[in-house]
């Protein structure tokens, strides 16, 4: 009994070192190949020098940099205020049911992507899925009308004013034509081009499925969970967007390669 006792300090160290250690990897994970991972190795520096100008006795240093440190906490608020979110809605997402979207409508959308990869029109398009796109989409012009083959290619034709923006799904409808999407701060390879830096960025922010057809090339990509896929065949697009709309986060993460730019 005491010799359990006498060992159960050490065992809650052990705990307390594997819940710190798990913690620093999914931080890891969440903001590798970002931005924030350039910041959060800046400012792990500035913390070494902050210990070894005191160990040294460098005060005046010091001093300077213990101001800064004492505002540490706002400023990585301020500075990680996207991937602090990001991070928050990753921890709520087991607890909430991912809603069951029908998807007739998906054999319209893959027409209509398919006819615009044979014409080489560029075109971006996200489907809604668990998370409101409208939180993070508010510009574009409101559509509300059935998805359908002819709706978007009138939408992206080259001579219409809302082809540069991105066409947002929900519910098996369009709700919205010309919408500016965020852009990923990650560093693609130079044969992207925009659109699939947008596609990317809102993938970072929502769990919605990306669509995109590149008018260079006419290549079919589609972007999950941050996840992309370049290549797709068009005989193998409604098939693959069937098995991603309603698919959960675990499967979809296994479903695709990541990108890593």
């Amino acid at each position: 009994m005491f010799d359990i006792a006498a060992r159960l300090p050490s065992i809650i160290e052990v705990i307390d070192i594997l819940l710190v250690a798990v913690v620093l990897y999914w931080v890891m994970r969440l903001v590798r190949n970002t931005r924030a991972e350039r910041m959060l190795w800046g400012l792990a520096v500035i913390v070494l020098v902050y210990f070894v100008s005191d160990r040294v006795q460098l005060h005046t240093f010091h001093w300077i940099l213990n101001k800064f440190l004492a505002s540490i906490v706002l400023l990585v608020i301020v500075v990680f205020q996207k991937d602090i979110r990001k991070a928050l809605g990753e921890m709520g997402r087991p607890f909430i049911g991912r809603k069951i979207i029908e998807t007739g409508f998906l054999e319209e959308v893959s027409k209509g992507v398919i006819a615009m990869s044979v014409g080489k029109i560029g075109g971006l398009i996200v489907i809604e899925r668990g998370i409101d796109l409208m939180d993070f989409v508010d510009t574009g012009v409101k559509i509300d009308a059935e998805a359908s083959k002819e709706l978007l290619l009138t939408i992206f034709n080259p001579f219409s004013p809302l082809h540069d923006g991105a066409v947002i799904i929900r519910g098996g409808r369009i709700a919205r034509a010309g919408s500016i999407l965020p852009l990923t701060s990650r560093e693609l390879t130079k044969s992207m081009g925009t659109r699939h830096r947008a596609a990317i960025g809102i993938s970072e922010e929502t769990d919605g499925v990306v669509i995109v057809v590149s008018e260079k090339t006419g290549e079919i990509s589609v972007v999950v969970e941050e996840t992309l896929e370049m290549g797709i065949e068009p005989v193998e697009l409604l098939a693959r967007l069937r098995s991603v709309i309603n698919i959960d986060e675990t499967a979809s993460k296994g479903l695709f390669g990541r990108y890593r730019g």
